[in-house]
């Protein structure tokens, strides 16, 4: 087994125990759909963060050709998989079976979610200057986005609009990264 393999699979644990919460969160929604009243803004988030998770373990794979693994690196490595967990569980609530009016839910927590996706955003930077070794100057996005989220923290917005329009952004945004940087594996 090679040093990425080992480190791979627990990070590649905590992925999939992200994933788990969204899918199994979408699942309740689905069962307990004539009490369920969904929103547009957290279905947004709930996409988002699902393809994060997934987004995170392909690019993962960049990082089969450290041969040295030493705990910081490693610890580094494993927070931004813990902090998209802790996103895929705060996207919903602990109680099931019970009416949820997600409206009122994601407007209750929505703060929660922007800081999580500003800490986020933080390994994500320091993740691309110091493992990956991108210039600071080529990182005008994640400067863009702290300072969104950061005012938007700040203001706590209730317009539907501006909740919809940041979600929607950072979604379009994700997936046309996706798209543009073209992921292949190579052996």
């Amino acid at each position: 087994m090679t040093p990425f393999e080992y480190v791979s699979v627990l990070i590649s644990i905590i992925l999939g125990l992200g994933i788990t919460q969204i899918v199994t969160g979408i699942a309740d929604v689905i069962q307990n759909w004539k009490i369920t009243r969904p929103y547009l803004p957290h279905a947004l988030w709930v996409v988002f963060v699902f393809f994060l998770h997934l987004q995170e373990w392909w690019v993962l794979y960049d990082m089969r050709t450290v041969t040295t693994w030493k705990l910081p690196l490693f610890l580094f490595t494993i927070l931004y998989p813990i902090g998209l967990f802790i996103m895929a569980r705060l996207l919903f609530p602990v109680a099931a079976n019970q009416p949820i009016v997600f409206k009122e839910f994601y407007y209750a927590n929505y703060p929660k979610l922007f800081v999580g996706a500003v800490v986020l955003i933080a390994l994500s930077f320091l993740d691309n200057v110091v493992v990956s070794g991108y210039a600071i100057k080529d990182q005008p996005v994640h400067l863009i986005l702290v300072v969104v989220l950061a005012f938007l923290i700040y203001k706590k917005p209730r317009q539907q609009w501006v909740h919809l329009a940041l979600a929607g952004t950072l979604l379009v945004f994700l997936i046309a990264s996706m798209v543009v940087r073209d992921w292949v594996i190579e052996a």
